[in-house]
């Protein structure tokens, strides 16, 4: 009998174990409750950030085309949700995020470019809120780190791509030593743990681009 309630109470306390390997909520509540969008604007489309700087390359590298759909999930405030709507014109692009007012930026922002190829949308951080099957790729950008549920943003993530479909991620390299020791704190897992906590969800990794000096460029498909 104690042996039985010793393996119950292990079996109890997985999920809670399980939940504490995503990030924080602390580290995504400023993109809900700061709706200074302007602001985050100009912190995200500033050339001292590397992919801003590097938008283009990454763009390219990603093998977008006229015609494919495409989620930019974790979009911010839509730099590369307007650079797809038009590389993949007439394909749709669905911009993802938690924060409702990136969320109404973005839609401002299409309906003042007159780019009629996009989708917003207000996600939760567990379920991506995309159609099954709807997407030839999805794009990540500084985003992955901050994945308070990453197993089940991963599986809706790869219920959401059609058969062939891609995966890129883009995110900060982790190297003690060498990161800085905020970034360091700041981001939760190093490329190599995030490769494996990504095939561990079902998916392979089937490129890995040297594009950056801060950041990964990864590509998955689902198995």
């Amino acid at each position: 009998m104690r042996l039985l309630a010793a393996l119950l109470a292990s079996c109890v306390l997985l999920p809670a174990a399980h939940a504490e390997e995503g990030a924080k909520p602390e580290i995504n509540r400023p993109y809900v409750v700061d709706t200074d969008v302007a602001r985050w604007n100009r912190a995200f489309e500033s050339e001292r950030r590397e992919v801003y700087a590097k938008r283009d390359e990454i763009v390219a590298a990603t093998g977008v085309k006229p015609g494919m759909s495409v989620a930019d999930i974790g979009a911010g405030t839509g730099l590369f949700t307007m650079l797809f709507a038009t590389a993949a014109k007439p394909g749709t692009v669905y911009a993802v995020d938690i924060s409702p007012a990136f969320v109404e930026y973005i839609k401002e922002t299409a309906n003042k470019r007159r780019m009629r190829n996009i989708t917003a949308i207000v996600n939760d951080g567990v379920e991506t809120g995309l159609p099954e099957a709807s997407v030839d790729l999805v794009y990540m950008s500084d985003v992955y780190h901050h994945f308070e549920h990453p197993a089940e943003m991963l599986a809706s993530i790869r219920k959401a791509l059609k058969p062939g479909g891609r995966m890129v991620v883009v995110d900060y390299e982790r190297i003690p030593g060498k990161t800085p020791p905020a970034r360091v704190a700041h981001v939760r897992l190093d490329k190599r743990s995030a490769i494996r906590e990504i095939e561990a969800a079902g998916f392979k990794l089937t490129q890995d681009k040297k594009l950056m000096r801060d950041n990964y460029f990864v590509v998955f498909t689902r198995n």
